[in-house]
């Protein structure tokens, strides 16, 4: 259902919101992805060798993902029923806190065994928030667009937070990799947690400033009407909860929506995540160098987000990502050839390519999978979808490319492919999908009938 259009300064402001929101929720969820490729192993994990450390570190990472569909449908269920704002306020309240608890957490050393323990609990309540926070704000963006044809581009708005913290969190990480390891171990890799704080602040006041959805309050009025039309027909079945609507009216869809976002949430795990820690064991470079490199590669993100969206919006949503997932199936081939000699410039190039490919998809999934489902279920519909992708495929990826990486030492062809099957499943995920309308059309009746 799309409610009356947004005026005056709310479109921009939801906009603006969008992006300050997931941008402190990304820059959270990266630098703990960064900790967990630098030094988290050693810190928490001192007993395990280099690789086995790395590998239960990135593991603490991928327990965020699968907490994620729990937050999906806590706050999808939220921003169903109670409102799109209120269940982002509470997001964005979690996460802030629990990234500077992060920052204080005693290391192995001072509390031992509870110490690896308060981590994964940590992690546990972060993924739940970001679970519940990425399908509110692109609804609140892309809902208040001024009319349906633009509803992509300020959804994007969501999406550009995603280049936008990973900037801040590489910016971040920049000023302390520079200390003496001892310092760094000790303090150092604290002061990005710490920050989060300040961002929390700034945030929270953004977003209230933020009216409520108008698809979502159109929706609820007419709730109340077909409610007051039910009283008089006793015999009505009563109103299902979001989640179970979803899973019994739209299964298809919702399978379809998890693959078609797995390129966007996993291949990006692949390049910011796993990289990070290839690089540095495996290709012998300094861990300065690789942050160089994707801040490099994050500032390009964050211009072709706009762009690619805008893009979309005139040649059309399915053809656009049609064809950035095809070329992202060949771009792992060029990028591991340049990322193996070793210098700046050629990393930068070849993760580069991969990123602008993969970026541009990112930048328009949102939009069109939240097209996808009925303004009434739509909340708790594309935070399953992508927080379902997150946990089965974002989490698993780093852990499964350390363990090819390490089984194929020198080889890194096995990467390659790997990448190039996160981008066909997307590529058939959104094939099959169809145009926005028709899919619409078909599961609001399915919805209906739930």
């Amino acid at each position: 259902m799309r409610g009356k259009p947004a005026t005056g300064h709310q479109p921009v402001r939801a906009s603006t919101a969008a992006f300050v929101g997931t941008m402190i929720e990304w820059y959270d969820f990266y630098i703990y992805a960064t900790a967990a490729a630098l030094v988290f192993g050693k810190l928490f994990f001192p007993s395990a060798s280099g690789f086995y450390g790395t590998l239960a570190a990135l593991g603490t990472f991928a327990v965020g993902f699968f907490a994620r569909p729990l937050g999906g449908a806590i706050f999808g269920h939220i921003g169903d029923k109670i409102g799109r704002k209120k269940s982002l306020v509470i997001t964005l309240v979690m996460m802030g806190s629990v990234t500077v608890l992060i920052g204080l957490l005693p290391t192995y050393a001072s509390i031992g065994f509870w110490a690896p323990v308060l981590l994964v609990v940590l992690r546990i309540v972060q993924g739940i928030a970001v679970g519940g926070e990425w399908g509110g704000a692109v609804l609140m963006a892309g809902e208040h667009s001024p009319d349906q044809s633009k509803r992509t581009f300020f959804a994007s708005f969501a999406q550009l937070g995603s280049p936008a913290g990973l900037i801040l969190s590489m910016l971040m990480f920049k000023l302390v990799t520079g200390l003496d390891d001892g310092a760094f171990l000790s303090w150092g890799w604290r002061v990005p947690f710490l920050f989060s704080a300040v961002l929390l602040i700034v945030g929270f006041v953004i977003r209230l400033s933020v009216n409520e959805s108008p698809d979502f309050l159109a929706e609820k009025q007419a709730q109340a009407d077909r409610a007051k039309s039910a009283s008089a027909t006793p015999s009505a079945p009563p109103v299902q909860a979001p989640l179970a609507q979803v899973l019994r009216g739209a299964p298809r869809l919702l399978m379809l929506a998890v693959g078609a976002n797995v390129l966007g949430i996993a291949g990006f795990y692949f390049t910011n995540t796993f990289m990070i820690a290839y690089t540095t064991q495996y290709v012998g470079l300094n861990r300065a160098v690789i942050l160089d490199c994707l801040l490099v590669v994050s500032i390009m993100q964050f211009f072709i987000t706009p762009l690619a969206a805008y893009v979309a919006s005139r040649v059309g949503n399915l053809r656009f990502l049609g064809a950035m997932a095809f070329v992202s199936m060949f771009t792992p081939y060029v990028m591991f050839n340049l990322v193996d000699q070793g210098s700046l410039t050629s990393i930068t190039l070849g993760v580069g390519v991969a990123v602008f490919f993969m970026g541009a998809y990112y930048a328009v999934i949102a939009g069109y999978v939240s097209d996808s489902f009925p303004t009434r279920i739509r909340y708790t519909g594309i935070s399953m979808a992508y927080q379902l992708s997150g946990a089965i495929f974002g989490g698993l990826t780093p852990l499964l490319g350390t363990v090819l990486a390490e089984n194929f030492k020198g080889q890194w062809w096995p990467l390659a492919l790997l990448f190039s099957a996160i981008s066909l499943l997307s590529l058939v995920s959104v094939l099959l999908l169809g145009n926005a309308g028709q899919r619409t059309e078909q599961f609001q009746l399915k919805d209906q009938q739930a």
